[in-house]
This record gives C-alpha cells, sequence and structure tokens, in this order.
C-alpha cells in the first residue's frame, strides 16, 4: 500500500510539472506570451524541487533508521515524521516497530549481561580473561580475594603475587590444569580456556584455592591415626591404672608386722610404694594424654546461629578478663560495622577466640607493649573476617608451616592440640583459619567466614 501511494505521488507530481511546462511552451510560442511562461516554469521548476525531495525522503528516512542501528541509539521516533503525507504513515509505523524490537532485544541483552556479571562475580571460583596483549579483561571478587593484588590490570601483575605463578600461567595451552603452591595459605588449580571475541584472541583462567581440601585431608587423616592410638593406648592404660589402684589399696589395708619381723622389708616396701605412685601418676598422664586425643577427634558439628559479633566479643573478654589483668595486657576491639553478624556456633568461635586470645597473651609476656589487637570486618559478599593481631616475638617460619599439626608445639608446656582444633573447627564452619607472622613484628591470625 505504501510503495502503492508513492508511485501515485511521484506520478501526479510529474503530470504536474509535463503540463506546466507544455503549457509554458505554448503561451510562449503560440500567444507570444513571456510573462506567464515565465512563472509557469518558476512553477514546474519548485514541483521538480519538490519531487526530489519527495523522492529523496524515503532515503532520509532509512539513512537515519540505519544510523540509529549502527550507533545504537534507539531513541529516535518516526511518528511525527509526516511532512510528506498520510502515504508515509505506514513507513513510519514500521520503522518505529524496527526500532521498539531492537530496543527490547538490547534491554534483553543488558538484562542478560548483567545477569552473567552477577553470576561471576557471585561464583567462590576465581575467574580471570585476558587478551593477547595481556590486558585483563573480567576479573571476579573471588579471584580478586585470593591472589589480593592492587591494580591489577595487566597478567604481568600476577608476578607481583608470584614469579613462578606467572611463568606456568604464560606457559599452559588451553585447555591445561595445573596445581601451583603459592605460599601456605594459597594453593592453587589453575585451568585455561581459549577463546576468541571481537577478533582478538582472549585466555581465561579459572582459579581454585584448594588448601582448605588439602587441610581437610591432613585432620581427616590425622584423625584416622589419633583414633587407631586411642584405641590402643586406652586397652592397655585403663587395666594398668585400675591394678595399680589395686595393689596399692592391698599393701596398704594387708601389710602389718609379725613376732619374726616384716612379711616386706620397709625399704622394700617404700621402694614398692614409690614405684606403684609412679606407674599411678604416669598412666593418669597417659590417660589425660589420650583424653587430648579424644578432644581432637570428636569435635561436633558446629550448631549456626546468627551471632552479634559485639557481644561475642564482650563475652570472651568478660571470660578473660582475670587472666589479661594479671598478664597486664590490653585488649583492643574493632568492629565493622558496628552491627556486625556472622552465622556460626557460638561457643566454638568463642573456644577458638580465647586459645588465640590466650597464645597471644602468652607471647607479649616480656614485651613492653602488651597490646592484643581484635578486629571482626565484613567484606561484602566475600563474607567476613575476625583477626587476632599481636606485636610479640611472632612464630619463626619453620614453626609456621606446622603450627596446626596437631600435638605439634612451641610451648614448654603446651598439649599442641589447641590450633589444630581451632582450624578444624572454622573447617566445620566452611571457613578458614589461617597465620600470617613477621617475627618481632606482628603476628595475625585470621578466622575467614563465607
Amino acid at each position: 500500500m505504501v510503495y502503492r501511494r508513492f508511485s501515485i505521488g511521484v506520478a501526479i507530481r510529474l503530470i504536474l510539472i509535463i503540463l506546466c511546462l507544455y503549457l509554458g511552451l505554448w503561451l510562449y510560442y503560440r500567444q507570444e506570451l513571456w510573462l506567464a511562461p515565465a512563472i509557469l516554469g518558476l512553477v514546474a521548476f519548485i514541483q521538480i524541487g519538490e519531487l526530489i525531495y519527495y523522492v529523496n525522503s524515503v532515503n532520509h528516512k532509512l539513512a537515519r533508521f540505519l544510523d540509529s542501528i549502527r550507533y545504537n541509539d534507539f531513541s529516535s521516533s518516526f511518528t511525527s515524521d509526516s511532512q510528506m503525507g498520510g502515504s508515509f504513515r505506514e513507513v513510519n509505523v514500521a520503522f518505529n516497530e524496527v526500532m521498539d524490537v531492537f530496543k527490547k532485544t538490547r534491554a534483553e541483552k543488558e538484562e542478560q549481561m548483567l545477569f552473567l556479571q552477577v553470576i561471576i562475580q557471585h561464583i567462590n571460583t576465581g575467574i580471570i580473561s585476558f587478551n593477547s596483549e595481556g590486558k585483563i579483561g573480567v576479573i571476579n571478587n573471588a579471584a580478586k580475594h585470593l591472589l589480593q593484588i592492587p591494580q591489577f590490570r595487566d597478567i604481568s601483575d600476577l608476578g607481583k603475587l608470584s614469579t613462578q605463578l606467572l611463568k606456568e600461567v604464560m606457559d599452559m595451552k588451553p585447555g591445561q590444569r595445573i596445581s601451583q603452591k603459592v605460599n601456605s595459605n594459597l594453593h592453587l588449580i589453575i585451568q585455561s580456556t581459549s577463546l576468541k571475541m571481537g577478533g582478538q584472541s582472549w585466555t581465561l583462567l579459572s582459579l581454585q584455592n584448594i588448601n582448605a581440601e588439602l587441610q581437610s585431608n591432613e585432620l581427616e587423616a590425622w584423625q584416622n591415626l589419633t583414633k587407631v592410638l586411642r584405641h590402643e593406648i586406652m586397652n592397655s592404660i585403663t587395666p594398668i591404672s585400675s591394678l595399680v589402684e589395686s595393689l596399692r589399696t592391698i599393701l596398704d589395708e594387708d601389710s602389718y608386722v609379725q613376732q619374726e619381723g616384716f612379711l616386706i622389708k620397709r625399704d622394700g616396701f617404700q621402694d614398692i610404694q614409690e614405684g606403684l605412685d609412679t606407674i599411678a601418676n604416669r598412666s593418669k598422664g597417659l590417660v589425660s594424654f589420650v583424653n587430648a586425643y579424644r578432644d581432637y577427634t570428636n569435635i561436633p558439628l558446629p550448631e549456626k546461629e546468627l551471632v552479634n559479633i559485639q557481644g561475642l566479643f564482650e563475652k570472651v573478654l568478660n571470660l578473660m578478663k582475670e587472666d589479661l589483668k594479671a598478664n597486664e595486657v590490653e585488649v583492643q576491639s574493632e568492629i565493622q560495622p558496628g552491627t556486625l553478624e556472622i552465622h556460626c556456633d557460638p561457643d566454638q568461635i568463642m573456644m577458638i577466640l580465647i586459645n588465640l586470645i590466650k597464645n597471644a597473651s602468652e607471647s607479649l609476656t616480656n614485651q613492653a607493649n602488651r597490646i592484643i589487637f581484635l578486629r571482626a570486618i565484613s567484606q561484602g559478599d566475600l563474607g567476613s573476617i575476625i583477626q587476632v593481631e599481636d606485636h610479640g616475638p611472632g612464630i619463626v617460619p619453620e614453626a609456621l608451616e606446622r603450627i596446626f599439626v596437631p600435638f605439634y608445639t612451641t610451648k614448654k608446656t603446651g598439649s599442641g592440640i589447641g590450633l589444630a582444633i581451632s582450624r578444624q573447627i572454622m573447617n566445620l564452619h566452611r571457613g578458614s583459619l589461617q597465620v600470617i607472622s613477621i617475627p618481632n613484628e606482628r603476628t595475625v591470625f585470621t578466622l575467614n567466614f563465607r
């Protein structure tokens, strides 16, 4: 219909132009008039211009329509452009309908892109993409949290964390999977994929920290070992302890003096008594040691609830008030934000904090600056952390790798299970317990809650 109306419009305009020209020529040659033919010639000239504008109007509309598509500008409207008459109304309507389809399609794509970006930022797996020049395209929060590299804009910045890690990543082939231990708290599994987008080659890396899984496997191995040890030791120590107590009772109740003399010489009797006492004490010590194993292998599953950190800190510090006062240790607490809440088992987390604060307090015995910093910080989608920091002598690197191993201790009177139990509790919370120590500067234990 539009094209039919357009053809009729062109035909009418051509007929009018021809009539004007013909009438002007007739008047000039036949009637020898010059004013009327001049006027008719001017009218014909105007009609020719109007015809050209009429014919080109569709091209102008189409060019404007195509420019809108090319520059992604779908705000243009053709409804008011009806100067050429009603014959172009359908063209205007068609253009507007197409523009609306493009608007809707772009809106849907933007929603999908936003949805994908939210998913990428939300997943726990680190995602990094970079092009052939090394420029970073996409990096999600999980990757930022894992790598902790400020101003990470180029893949070469990975060398700030580990030059070996950068070399391994740059040598990776598409589809390859590697394992790289960066430090004591970061053991990465990295997988590489290549793709082409926008005429450029991109490399997509996925990163996962398997340190917690390795620690969990290590803890499970230790638990299996301690269960066997507990079974065997208990089977031996319990009857020995019971027998020693019975013998001690017999000696006390049945020993007497006869006229012929002692049934047992006094020195021998005293030696037996001392020996039996020693065996009994040692047996009790072994039973206590086995109980420590039992505490380590029988940690109950956490009963999680939403816990206000301000109240949790107050309870911990109230319980430790006398010990801290006796050791002349000050605890400075900080919570960001002040209303921070964490989903956890409050009793188990209190036990961890008491243990960490107690260790920090003991390390400050010979220090002039006896201050412990207790912090809780929200990290948004990355979860929350609780830190216990002191500026004592610190932990030497050799011991730093082993302090979470069950029954390993750097203290003369320590049992060596406090930190091991603390880490296991955090693993049960699906979190982690990490430590950073610079000897004679600072030591920071961090509880990560996700």
